[in-house]
């Protein structure tokens, strides 16, 4: 008898540990496919970390292959899914096609960036999703003020030296958290820069940061953050981005040459293009996460509605936290369908929150304990290497470098502005010389334009990518469980951004924008806007919460 056949599409958190669950269960009694468009797992909560030269960039990526050895790795990008047919085609990472023929599949895509109808936004900005726009970050930040140091124009030199960052969600708070930091300190002992201050804004409709946050760990990043000297403004947003600064709501125009886009994030566009049941641009499965008249799709992560039986009527946020633990479940209850046992509906329940602020600074309340200074930042880092799949040893290496020498303020130039565009389908992905997006041609996704990469998504969850996710949310999740951590060998990823000469842009400079972007759940109105090339009129302005910006729950000991 034929062993089943099951593919898994993306490897965020839900499809990392969708394939490392069903890979331990299964023993070589099926054919686990995982399909990713890298030959890594992204551990999104740490991105600003790398932003900030705090990590360097293989530190956060895990091998799919040196962690998965029983799983098939297939590079690619999904483009179409026949559910008839039981097929995925994809596009290899040369343009070459592919299908994939499955008994059993996973649909863990994971989360894209969210665009918002702001003039100027999509042309001048960068989302924060993936590793390229993380390392364009740091390049960025670091040139704008190396530009500043050796200019005449007093300013140029000041536009220079101002980072607006529009999401004052998870990812919104810690990469302005970082930036601070890593600006103050490219300054601080040199001698041409005396007297230079970098300042870092960070814009919010909401009423405070972090307003999917208890209010007193919202008060203390607050503090945090203005005591570091971040212009923290709440109540406003962008109103329209422009090559020299952006047009605030407030009506101010402020000169700047970087916009970091955190405002949230939406469902990969694949959930999309299987015409079936969904729910805010994400897919409706039952709390199985089985989707509704497919007994052999499973969906998990960012790119699925997941009823929340904690809250009847409501749905699992896309963090990183949910989409981790929802790949555990969808193992399960695959082995269930090929056994004949019991599937078990998804549950979850939240033991606290955690947000690095950078330096020995975090905000945290771990079983609903509040804490700040030291002791959250000790809770919070401890937090990050328990629910990491690997890399651990280096990561600590890297913060204990950090702690004792200077960080090195160098631009790579591997990662180009035009690279690294906001409006991408494919955020884990540089974009080509030839302005072409790496990703499955419009003409396999269905009719559905950009149809198509698995997101990491963050877990990202999804992903949600952010924690632990695997599919957005990327989230970053950073809430507290009780991570019960397996240790698990890995090796650094080889995926590198191709390095491209920069497109001139005003005043001979790269780009101006720069990555932002954390799960965005709320936008003016608090829906998660749907506004994205091919979807419906998003509303207006990046607002108070964020779908990959909720708490990240982390599960009790032995809950799924």
């Amino acid at each position: 008898m034929s062993r089943p056949r099951i593919v898994i599409v993306g490897a965020g958190f839900a499809g990392y540990r969708t394939a490392r669950t069903l890979a331990r269960a299964a023993r070589g009694r099926a054919d686990i496919t995982l399909l990713n468009p890298t030959d890594y797992f992204l551990y999104v909560p740490l991105l600003p970390q790398v932003a900030a030269g705090i990590l360097e960039p293989r530190r956060v990526t895990v091998s799919l292959a040196g962690t998965l050895p029983d799983v098939r790795l297939v590079l690619g990008e999904a483009g179409r899914v026949d559910l008839d047919g039981r097929t995925v085609h994809y596009t290899g990472p040369e343009g070459e096609a592919g299908t994939l023929g499955y008994d059993r599949l996973v649909l863990a895509a994971g989360s894209v960036n969210k665009l918002l109808p702001i003039p100027g936004v999509a042309e001048h900005a960068h989302g924060f999703r993936g590793l390229p726009e993380a390392l364009y970050l740091r390049d960025h930040v670091t040139r704008q003020v190396e530009l500043a140091s050796s200019g005449d124009d007093a300013a140029l030199r000041t536009a220079r030296c101002t980072f607006v960052v529009v999401g004052a969600g998870y990812t919104g708070t810690e990469v302005a958290a970082h930036g601070q930091l890593f600006t103050d300190a490219l300054v601080r002992s040199h001698p041409l820069r005396k007297g230079m201050r970098p300042r870092w804004l960070l814009l919010d409709l909401a009423g405070r940061v972090l307003p999917e946050l208890d209010e007193r760990l919202s008060a203390t990043a607050d503090r945090v953050l203005r005591d570091r000297g971040v212009d923290v403004r709440t109540g406003t947003s962008v109103k329209e981005a422009t090559p020299d600064g952006v047009l605030l709501t407030d009506g101010e125009f402020v000169d700047t040459r970087t916009l970091v886009w955190c405002v949230g994030v939406r469902p990969d566009p694949l959930a999309e293009s299987l015409g079936l049941p969904m729910e805010r641009g994400r897919l409706l499965v039952e709390p199985t996460l089985r989707v509704p008249g497919r007994p052999e799709v499973f969906a998990c992560g960012d790119a699925a509605a997941v009823p929340d039986l904690e809250k009847p009527g409501a749905y699992t946020p896309m963090t990183a936290q949910h989409a981790w633990r929802q790949g555990k479940v969808a193992a399960h209850n695959i082995a269930a369908s090929l056994t004949g046992r019991e599937p078990r509906p998804y549950r979850h329940k939240d033991l606290g929150f955690v947000v690095d602020l950078g330096g020995v600074k975090a905000a945290a309340n771990p079983l609903g304990i509040p804490l700040a200074g030291l002791p959250a930042g000790a809770v919070t880092r401890g937090y990050h290497l328990a629910a990491m799949p690997g890399n651990r040893v280096r990561v600590a290496a890297d913060w204990l470098l950090d702690a004792v020498l200077p960080r090195q303020g160098v631009q790579l130039g591997l990662v180009r502005s035009w690279s690294v565009p906001l409006d991408t389908a494919s955020p884990e992905l540089a974009r080509l010389p030839d302005g072409r997006e790496r990703r499955p041609d419009a003409t396999s996704a269905a009719g559905a334009p950009g149809a198509g990469a698995p997101g990491t998504g963050a877990p990202a969850a999804g992903g949600g990518q952010r924690a632990l996710g695997g599919g957005g949310g990327d989230d970053t999740s950073r809430t507290i469980t009780s991570p019960t951590p397996e240790p698990v060998k890995s090796e650094p990823a080889k995926n590198r951004p191709a390095p491209e000469p920069a497109k001139n842009q005003p005043g001979g400079e790269p780009a101006k924008s720069q990555p932002g972007g954390e799960p965005a759940k709320s936008q003016p109105g608090g829906e998660p806007a749907k506004s994205q090339p091919g979807g419906e009129p998003a509303k207006n302005q990046p607002g108070p919460g964020t779908a990959g910006d909720q708490p990240r729950p982390l599960p009790r000991e032995g809950e799924q």
